[in-house]
């Protein structure tokens, strides 16, 4: 069959709630394609092995171009390739991110995207363990949950740390106030990654009337008479292959594909498209502007106690965690590498402009450890704040390098080229020092690490030295009304019938937070506007 109601380009977060969604109703046809393999690789089920799907093979494992502010580094970004998308392969932190954000979003021209319009969009995907209250969901397919069968005694001095230096505690920050330190929600299921795959595809694999073909990358939107009619993709074994579409076309590819698939097909800047020989069809200047991520690097410190997880990385105690994991369902394996959190103002104004993530390990001090590669972290335990620029007023672009769609896109972040971005980072790192000086941790604290220089010149040579993206791409096929958007606020591409997106793409401003969560709201928001 090459003819379907819907067609879905993408299984990531978002794509996987569409195809749930859509297929819900037996008389809709719906088709989702995904270039990657299935989630079969079993590091992406175990949450403690996170680190071992960077630059594997179910990473898309882009890089940007050279950063001018970072000393002429490429920074790698990594990218789901795999049933689920990068919610196969993130931190499983879900951080829903600032009722100002989505204020902002409607505020911008975005009707009926306004916080309290998306509220029943994050609870209706939302089965909460342990917080029952107006603001979460216990009935949805996604499983969220404080981590509970290991944790670290720095997890708590962290939010203790917070508290006495003027961070509030707060059991959620999902709920009425974001401001404040917490352990950390996650998107885990009795000590497995409850990825998008899995809550959301997994269940319905035998509706007739959903087709997902794997190993099967777009090529391009067929357009006629100004429609989306279709999609050609690449099979897996290398041949061209053509679906048609009797409704829509939805694009879930993410912020650096998505708008790749549109260049590739003759929707952008003409004047792009025309150095790279493609047909000009809808000239939309906007297509991959509006980069938005977040950064974040490393302030460290050694513990006295070996109760973290750099000694975890050791093969005999990997043996072990593997041993724990699936004889009990318990120990480190089962764990984010990530614990607690917390949500601040650097100014100590009202609201929120910074994030810690904090990390029960450590990178070291050398800057020999390469963030993505976990063989390469030291074996001596300690403890992490990672200082995380979260409102970014820096922004890149996306552009083509090739006319071939098996080519990566160009991607140029313009990571920190504002100086207010400086600024928020200096005060946030000297915050994190702050906390790690803290009386809380006191009995575990052997000594402070990163950065080796804690004057303001200090304090820069190590963020252009570490720094990396949290892989929170955002904002390149825009909502809104303005020359530079690409989508209204039912996430129609303008000057095109029948062609939606439904990704991180389409967000006008990044969120102050983790944006899984907010990928898996805006499917769940698409999947109604489509139906309705």
């Amino acid at each position: 069959m090459s003819e379907f109601d819907y067609i879905i380009v993408g299984a990531g977060s978002a794509g996987c709630v569409l195809a749930n969604r859509l297929s819900e109703d037996p008389a809709n046809q719906v088709l989702l394609l995904e270039a990657g393999a299935p989630d079969r690789k079993l590091e992406i089920k175990i949450p403690g092995a996170y680190t071992k799907l960077h630059r594997s093979k179910v990473d898309w494992g882009f890089w940007s171009e050279p950063q001018e502010q970072l000393d002429g580094r490429k920074l790698f970004l990594p990218r789901g390739k795999t049933l689920g998308g990068s919610s196969s392969t993130n931190a499983m932190a879900y951080v829903r991110g600032n009722r100002a954000d989505y204020e902002e979003w409607a505020a911008l021209g975005n009707t009926g995207w306004d916080y309290e319009s998306v509220l029943p969009y994050f609870k209706k995907s939302e089965h909460n363990e342990d917080i029952h209250n107006e603001f979460h969901g216990t009935s949805g397919p996604l499983n969220v949950t404080f981590a509970k069968a290991f944790k670290t005694p720095f997890a708590d001095a962290f939010v203790e740390a917070c508290a006495e230096n003027g961070i509030p505690k707060n059991s959620d920050y999902n709920g009425a106030e974001q401001m404040g330190a917490s352990l950390m929600q996650f998107t885990i299921k009795d000590g497995f990654r409850h990825s998008c795959a899995t809550a959301f595809l997994k269940p319905i694999l035998k509706r007739p009337n959903l087709t997902i073909l794997t190993q099967a990358q777009a090529k391009r939107i067929m357009i006629k008479n100004d429609r989306a009619s279709g999609v050609e993709f690449l099979t897996k074994n290398g041949s061209t292959s053509e679906v048609f579409a009797r409704k829509e076309v939805i694009l879930s590819a993410g912020a650096f594909q998505s708008p790749q698939l549109l260049m590739l097909s003759g929707i952008g800047d003409a004047e792009e498209l025309k150095r790279f020989g493609i047909e000009s069809r809808i000239n939309l200047p906007g297509v991959g502007k509006n980069l938005q991520d977040h950064l974040f690097f490393n302030c460290a410190a050694l513990s006295k106690t070996q109760e973290g997880f750099n000694h975890h990385i050791a093969p005999l105690y990997q043996l072990k965690g593997f041993a724990q994991l699936f004889l009990s369902g318990k120990g480190a394996l089962t764990c984010s590498p990530l614990e607690a959190v917390a949500f601040f103002n650097t100014k100590g104004e009202s609201g929120v402009d910074f994030q810690f993530h904090f990390a029960p390990m450590h990178l070291g001090s050398d800057y020999k450890t390469d963030f993505h590669d976990i063989s390469t972290f030291p074996r001596v335990d300690g403890f992490s704040i990672l200082p995380s620029l979260i409102k970014p007023k820096s922004k890149g672009h996306v552009n083509l390098k090739s006319a071939d769609p098996k080519a990566a896109p160009r991607i140029h972040p313009n990571f920190l080229t504002e100086k207010v971005d400086w600024e928020t980072l200096i005060r946030g790192t000297r915050k994190a020092i702050e906390v790690l000086q803290s009386a809380a941790f006191d009995p575990y604290r052997k000594s402070i690490i990163t950065p080796p220089d804690q004057s303001e010149d200090g304090i820069i040579t190590h963020i252009k030295k570490s720094v990396e993206t949290i892989y929170h791409p955002v904002g390149t096929c825009k909502m809104g009304n303005d020359e530079l958007a690409v989508v209204n606020e039912k996430l129609q591409v303008y000057r095109i019938r029948n062609l939606r997106i439904a990704d991180a793409s389409i967000m006008p401003t990044i969120v102050s937070g983790n944006t899984n969560a907010a990928c898996i709201m805006i499917g769940e928001k698409a999947s109604d506007l489509i139906l309705n």
